[in-house]
Parts: structure tokens; C-alpha cells; sequence
């Protein structure tokens, strides 16, 4: 399916996994434009819908939380709070590192970081790392004066719902955006309480209607082969992007 927003191809090079942003061996960073055209849709769809103001965002497998950092570079004023979880405590703590990147202080240690690589090394790859961080944290300086946004980061399973609850502390989720696991780079852990056999979209999608509202939208992506069905939530649209299905289901009140 063409692109319906993301149609412009624009230099993302700043914005590359693993030169600025920290990247997680093993786990392929999402694709920038890919997660521009699925966060438009939801907002617009909210926007349709009258449901103005920033928003809440989540990504209840949110791996190294690169594309949630992305997002928030590129539409900062449409959120007010992003929060990432993972199972996987390493993946945790480089999300922490990402998100810190929202930040003027995250970007000044990144800035000592490469700056000390390249002395070290002289690579041009990290003159070029130093440079877009100088480019980020003049956006970031701009940004962050005037809107603020609040992150944060937990360990959490997300088929574990009183983890994921207890952790969100009464948060409301305006949008949930997760790339969910495929069995090949990530894997569903099942807890005691749901067998192997059972259906973990379906448990993910039984946490998730605990954090939202009736005007929230959630924007699953996944492999051809996982199929969701749940009785609580209503399609919104579905569309595929080379081996990704990307389903928007928005709760049933």
C-alpha cells in the first residue's frame, strides 16, 4: 500500500540508528518513515475524532524505544508524555539512554561521548555522529522551552497486566504504538497465568483496555502470520508495508 502522509523521502541521516540514537545488537532499528506514516494516521485519526491537545503515547514493547525518541523529535508538540516497557532489562536501560536524548543534558554526555570516540579514533563516521548531535541539541534547546515533555521507561511484561498497571500508576493511553515481537529477533515470555497455547496478542490487548479510554487508538505491528481477534476493540483501518501488517483498533466503550 503507497504511503499515505510519509510520501516525502526527507534526509533522516541525523536521525539514523546507532550515530546519534543508541541501538540494541541484534534487534533492527524501525524504519523511520514507516513509523512517521502509522504515528500520522493515529493522529489524525484522533484530530477526526476531536480529540485535540498532546497526547499520551506507549509502546508496551518498545525494545531500545529508538522509534518512540524519533517520533517525539518529529512531532514534539502532539505529546505530552511518552513511556516505553520491555520485558528485557537491557533493553530497558539503552531505552532510558535513548529518551535521555530528548533532553539537553542527554545530548551534552552523548556530545562527550563522540567527541572522546573521535579523538580516540579520528573516524569521519564520528565527526559526522558529532555533528548531527550539535544539530539535535539546538532543536531539542528549542523544543523543550517551548513544550515540555516527560518520559519514561520501565521493565514490565506487558501479558503480565498488573506489572504494566502497577507501572503506569493510573496513566491513561491516549496512543499505543508497538512493533510487537516475531519470534525471531524478540519473543512473548508467557507468565504462570496464560498458557503458552493462548493467544499473547490477545493478552497484550486485555492489559491494554485496563490504560485506555474510549477515544484511544492503538497501532499494532506485526507479522502476516500473528492474526488478532478481540471482542473489546473495533478495527479502524489495516494496511501491509513489504513483510509488516499494521492493524489500528480503537477500544470498544
Amino acid at each position: 500500500m503507497p504511503y499515505k502522509f510519509a510520501k516525502e523521502r526527507p534526509d533522516y541521516s541525523d536521525l539514523a540508528s546507532g550515530r546519534v540514537f543508541y541501538s540494541l545488537p541484534g534487534h533492527p532499528a524501525f524504519p523511520i518513515r514507516l513509523a512517521d506514516e502509522i504515528i500520522q494516521r493515529c493522529l489524525v485519526w484522533r484530530e477526526t475524532n476531536q480529540m485535540a491537545g498532546p497526547c499520551v503515547l506507549y509502546d508496551p514493547c518498545c525494545g531500545a524505544a529508538y522509534h518512540l525518541t524519533i517520533l517525539a523529535y518529529l512531532y514534539w508538540h502532539s505529546f505530552r508524555t511518552i513511556i516505553g516497557s520491555d520485558i528485557e532489562g537491557k533493553a530497558v536501560r539503552v531505552a532510558q539512554q535513548n529518551l535521555d536524548l530528548l533532553t539537553v543534558n542527554g545530548l551534552d554526555k552523548r556530545k562527550n561521548e563522540l567527541s572522546e570516540r573521535l579523538r580516540l579514533y579520528g573516524k569521519e563516521s564520528h565527526q559526522e555522529a558529532l555533528n548531527s548531535t550539535y544539530r539535535l541539541r539546538s532543536k531539542i534547546a528549542d523544543l523543550a522551552n517551548n513544550h515540555p515533555l516527560r518520559t519514561t521507561v520501565f521493565q514490565a511484561n506487558v501479558l503480565d497486566g498488573d506489572a504494566v498497571h502497577r507501572n503506569l500508576k493510573g496513566t491513561a493511553v491516549d496512543i499505543v504504538f508497538t512493533d510487537v515481537p516475531y519470534g525471531v529477533h524478540s519473543h512473548w515470555h508467557y507468565p504462570q497465568t496464560l498458557s503458552a497455547s493462548g493467544s499473547p496478542l490477545k493478552q497484550m490487548l486485555d492489559t491494554l483496555a485496563g490504560i485506555l479510554t474510549p477515544a484511544s487508538i492503538v497501532a499494532l505491528v506485526s507479522d502476516k502470520g500473528q492474526r488478532v481477534a478481540h471482542e473489546g476493540y473495533q478495527r479502524v483501518e489495516q494496511f501491509q508495508m513489504g513483510k509488516r501488517r499494521v492493524l489500528l483498533l480503537r477500544p470498544i466503550s
